[in-house]
């Protein structure tokens, strides 16, 4: 039902960590598939996958052309695009099936990004307050996520490789008319 495509750059932790928080989706037959990009080619992230039970896709290129490149990988209707560190709350499989039912019983084609959540164990500072603002201001930052169905996505002609700010445009492309902001949250680490 859902591939998920994370980007990673060869560190181990953050991708555990993302991973972590899949598993019970997995469990739940939500997540048929999680490819791991990897832009670093250490094999460190070849491992992890390995041991993971994920698809692996070494990379060279730009995070949205190994963003790009993965949703090529993925084998589901559905796909979502996590950036390694980002943990799910445990609301998200629920929240994520209903709305990918919705979705489907609708005519009208909407994408899913999850509510920021700043880590309780991060120290904050200036940097912090201003992307709060600029959250605001802008709308959601890639770092949240996206659940989207494949045929939208390559509809509005998905992360362009060769873009500037691809996943930013690509969250621009969809508006705030067809996005939808999930309750579930992501900690981004």
């Amino acid at each position: 039902m859902l591939s998920v495509i994370i980007p990673t750059d060869g560190v181990e932790q953050p991708a555990v960590a993302t991973l972590a928080a899949l598993v019970p989706g997995a469990a739940a037959g939500l997540v048929r598939e999680v490819v791991l990009v990897d832009r670093a080619g250490t094999g460190v992230i070849e491992r992890v996958a390995d041991v993971a039970g994920c698809r692996f896709l070494p990379f060279e290129g730009t995070r949205a052309a190994a963003l790009a490149a993965g949703a090529r990988q993925a084998r589901s209707p559905w796909l979502m695009f996590l950036h390694a560190g980002a943990v799910l709350d445990s609301g998200w499989i629920e929240e994520t099936t209903q709305f990918i039912q919705g979705v489907a019983n609708s005519d009208r084609p909407r994408a899913g990004i999850f509510r920021y959540a700043r880590s309780p164990y991060a120290d904050t500072g200036l940097r912090d307050g201003l992307k709060f603002v600029a959250r605001m201001l802008t709308g959601p930052s890639a770092e949240q996520g996206l659940l989207i169905a494949r045929d939208h996505y390559d509809r509005l002609g998905g992360y362009r490789p060769d873009a500037r700010r691809s996943e930013a445009r690509l969250l621009r492309q969809l508006g705030r008319r067809s996005r939808t902001m999930l309750r579930s949250r992501i900690v981004v680490a």
